[in-house]
């Protein structure tokens, strides 16, 4: 039995304490959080007992071996650090980092503990829609890729925005829709064609003036090593609450998939676009923990695995380094917009 910590008792956190129960290999034992009225509601909830207001106090625990960092952007490349110097595992919330020098802090800290299981949450990477259109991809069933298109767009408004003083800055978020919002997607998009090669990026603020520092809207595009290419398209202005389009051009077939779901397929034969429609057919599988629905069913997935990974001594199928990568693809397109030049993800590092 994996004991498990977590740090952060925010909206995220029952996500992760709901799935860390639904395992017969974990549980949750030690929480924190700066706000002890939140910690208190949280704990009283889900009857964990250990509480401690200072995380610190939590590392401290001798029982506690894994821990999740659910806390804001910011803090999160100092307690990852922490947690690992502690000799803990861990698992981080996304994005796993606000500015390059965290993802140097972090992998630091992962490489000086090798014997440690260090992984960040991207949940989609373990549904099971997102596993087949990957096999198809990589099998060739679409043949030569020809272009890929991501349209993403969900709605926040300034109560969100001013509800948590972290939210919609620099210093405490690092970013806005693709930090935030959109990253999954964009994590998506490499779980799916690859690593990224180079970006070249416009962001904008068209809604939030006078409320957030950071970008609500954003273009760009995607160039990956295998020579793929995307545009991508991404908004937290909309009137839609949540809703994701990914648009694969293929030279045998062409598929829209909306919101995790296939949508339509054209391909060159009959038998194709049905092999591909059957493939993607089932509905997509609920969430199973607490959480927004476009949370997905992976969460207790992936908890699962890196739980196994540590009982195994194994790497997690989502290693720190990858969950970095993510983000740095994320930083990338910031430092485009920035600079107004094309930017090789390379230079940041």
């Amino acid at each position: 039995m994996v004991k498990c910590g977590i740090i952060g008792c925010g909206v995220i956190a029952p996500t992760h304490i709901e799935g860390y129960q639904r395992l017969d290999n974990a549980c949750v034992v030690h929480i924190s959080d700066l706000i002890p009225e939140r910690m208190a509601a949280l704990g009283d909830k889900y009857g964990i007992a250990k509480r401690s207001q200072d995380y610190r106090d939590l590392l401290a625990d001798p029982e506690v071996e894994l821990v999740s960092v659910c806390t804001d952007h910011a803090s999160h490349a100092q307690i990852v650090k922490d947690v690992l110097e502690a000799g803990k595992h861990v698992i981080c919330e996304k994005s796993a980092a606000r500015v390059p020098e965290d993802i140097h802090t972090m992998l630091n800290a992962a490489k000086a503990h090798p014997e440690l299981v260090a992984s960040g949450i991207f949940q989609h990477r373990f549904e099971t829609h997102n596993i087949v259109l990957r096999d198809m991809l990589n099998s060739g069933k679409f043949g030569k890729l020809l272009a890929v298109n991501l349209h993403f767009c969900c709605r926040r408004t300034a109560d969100y925005y001013t509800k948590d003083a972290w939210r919609g800055t620099f210093a405490g978020e690092g970013g806005g829709v693709l930090i935030n919002q959109a990253i999954h997607h964009l994590d998506q998009l490499r779980f799916l064609f690859g690593d990224i090669e180079a970006v070249t990026a416009k962001t904008a603020n068209l809604t939030h003036q006078g409320v957030i520092e950071v970008e609500d809207t954003a273009f760009f595009l995607l160039e990956f090593t295998s020579g793929v290419n995307a545009v991508v398209m991404a908004t937290n202005s909309s009137v839609r609450n949540w809703n994701s389009k990914l648009m694969v051009e293929g030279e045998l077939a062409s598929l829209f998939y909306e919101n995790e779901k296939c949508s339509s397929v054209e391909a060159l034969t009959p038998e194709l676009a049905k092999e591909i429609e059957d493939a993607l057919s089932d509905e997509r599988e609920k969430a199973t923990v607490s959480g927004k629905s476009y949370y997905g069913s992976g969460h207790t997935n992936q908890l699962a695995d890196v739980v196994n990974a540590i009982e195994e001594g194994r790497k997690p199928f989502v290693t720190l380094e990858e969950a970095c990568m993510s983000s740095l693809m994320v930083l990338s397109v910031y430092e485009s917009a920035k600079s107004g030049r094309r930017v090789k993800t390379s230079d940041l590092l």
